[in-house]
């Protein structure tokens, strides 16, 4: 009788989920789909995938499905698009047009540089394999890009890789002035061809703990880039890999930028072309000097942008440098979980401009029309919704409050104010005397990146002994030494204007690896050998 009811047991143990369970409903496949590569996080892509799919079924009665790919950072996916059309127009250059390949071809048809003739019996070969490629249909494979920065969506526009999504007469239709500036306060805010739109708004600016900061003895919270260079701060800066962060290079060249308009700003009635050009490169050398110095100060650089606010709200890190979206939600989740403010963000006055996180339609698009379906939900009031509308909220989040800038203009007005996570905060009006100017380190942006990897971060080890012995020297009350070290330290000659815009930019135009490598290793080898003389000066020797 044992045996029997031991069987009977485990028999309704197996049974009773199959008699009980409910009737599952199997999942059909959907209409429409596309391909999206972002950097963007979860949040956002749960959030636009919710609101696109509910917007599509209603506009057109079909269900869409996104396939959403996720690399890495911006420059992980630049590099990922520009490899795969390379492989890809090779195939159609030689299988289709029946031509052969060669390096001239390779390196000429994404080249921004290049632009066919007028008439195309002129085209020199590297202008026909650039023709070849603004004619072709070629895929990724991908439909859309979106996120990222301005910078690298208009070198992508030009090199041929983003197309247009609409005609210019409806771009002009969607964004008049009073929606969304074609450019406001120095930075492009869309494409006026429809090759990329401003999707959102960002800022940049300094993450604190106030716990971390007060137990350094630091009373007064860092509202500008030099703050950051206060030697209190040692090993204790939070920093993102410029060369993995299109938004960290961003930050480092608002840094720079300030530091020119002050020059600028400074010479009164004292301006012209030669005056402005030596304030520009002036202020190119401090905002070099600052960045070192934080650099100095950083305990990390690393390949995730989300990171340093992080590691800033637990304390692992008493300050850094952030976008602002990040800054705030970290600094959103630390309160909401110990009711007590530990950790905020703030923009230095006068120290960002406002810019533009695009997107855009990739050639070759897959899926074309439902792409640009996607691209306009985006920038509708209903897409523009979900950046800053409270979760819950009447055109809000489902889940995630995303604790970003919504590009259009219409979404800061008084009857919005109660739905918004960030009420107060409008960077349309917070811009202030800020004033981009990408004429003066627009074309440096690669050259940024290259030095502050090859001089600050390849000689992270070489430059905190040195600024550490300088700190040390200082405190020891040996100031003869210290500042014959920190003069050393922060002689930036070899990386100063004329050298970035000249020698440095050109060979990263050659776009050739051996003649980049070459360079690098050159700045990395003077720039460890100065910081091991200035260490050696700091320390009396």
């Amino acid at each position: 009788m044992k045996t029997y009811g031991l069987l009977l047991a485990i028999a309704l143990v197996i049974v009773l989920p199959f008699i009980f369970q409910k009737e599952q409903s199997t999942v059909s496949a959907t209409d429409e789909s596309i391909v999206v590569i972002t950097p963007h996080d979860e949040g956002i892509r749960h959030e636009f995938e919710i609101g696109f799919t509910e917007y599509y079924l209603e506009k057109t009665g079909k269900s869409v499905d996104i396939d959403w790919r996720v690399i890495g950072g911006t420059s992980e996916i630049v590099r990922f698009i520009q490899a795969t059309y390379t492989n890809n127009f090779r195939n159609y250059w030689e299988t289709e047009l029946g031509k052969t390949w060669n390096a001239e071809v390779q390196n000429s048809f994404m080249n921004r540089r290049v632009s066919p003739a007028v008439d195309p019996s002129q085209d020199s070969p590297e202008q026909a394999a650039k023709r070849a490629f603004l004619e072709s249909s070629v895929s990724c494979g991908i439909d859309v890009f979106f996120g990222g920065g301005s910078y690298d969506f208009t070198q992508q526009s030009r090199a041929g890789t983003l197309v247009p999504f609409a005609t210019q007469e409806r771009i002009a239709s969607l964004f008049p002035d009073e929606i969304m500036p074609v450019e406001f306060a120095g930075e492009p805010f869309y494409d006026p061809e429809g090759k990329w739109v401003g999707a959102v708004l960002s800022q940049f600016g300094i993450i604190y703990n106030v716990e971390s900061l007060e137990n350094l003895g630091i009373d007064t919270i860092p509202d500008s880039w030099e703050a950051l260079t206060d030697p209190r701060l040692f090993r204790q800066l939070a920093l993102a890999d410029p060369m993995l962060s299109g938004s960290a290079t961003k930050a480092f060249e608002m840094i720079i930028q300030q530091q020119m308009l002050k020059n600028v700003n400074a010479l009164g009635d004292n301006v012209n072309e030669e005056t402005i050009q030596n304030a520009v490169e002036q202020g190119w050398q401090r905002g070099m000097e600052i960045i070192q110095l934080i650099s100095a100060n950083s305990r990390y650089f690393t390949d995730s942008s989300k990171k340093p606010s992080i590691d800033v709200s637990t304390g692992e890190c008493a300050a850094g440098m952030s976008i602002d979206f990040y800054g705030r939600f970290q600094a959103e989740t630390v309160y909401n979980r110990s009711g007590k403010a530990r950790m905020g963000y703030l923009t230095p006055l006068g120290g960002s401009t406002v810019s533009v996180d695009p997107i855009g339609l990739l050639r070759g698009a897959p899926n074309e029309e439902v792409s640009k379906a996607f691209i306009e939900y985006v920038m509708s009031e209903a897409g523009q919704k979900l950046w800053n509308f409270k979760v819950g909220t009447p055109g809000g989040t489902q889940s995630y409050a995303l604790r970003r800038s919504p590009a259009i203009r219409t979404l800061y007005t008084p009857e919005y104010k109660a739905f918004r996570s960030d009420p107060d905060v409008n960077p349309y009006d917070e811009a202030g005397d800020f004033v981009y100017h990408p004429e003066w380190t627009a074309r440096l942006f690669s050259p940024l990146r290259f030095i502050i990897k090859s001089a600050f971060i390849d000689t992270h080890q070489e430059l905190t002994e040195a600024w550490q012995a300088i700190i040390q020297a200082r405190d020891e009350g040996r100031n003869q030494d210290a500042e014959a070290a920190f003069r050393t330290l922060t002689e930036l000659s070899r990386v100063d204007y004329s050298e970035a815009s000249g020698n440095i930019s050109d060979i990263l135009n050659e776009r050739t690896k051996i003649s980049e490598l070459r360079l690098s290793r050159e700045l990395t080898i003077h720039f460890q050998q100065q910081y091991k003389k200035a260490l050696r000066l700091a320390q009396g020797s």
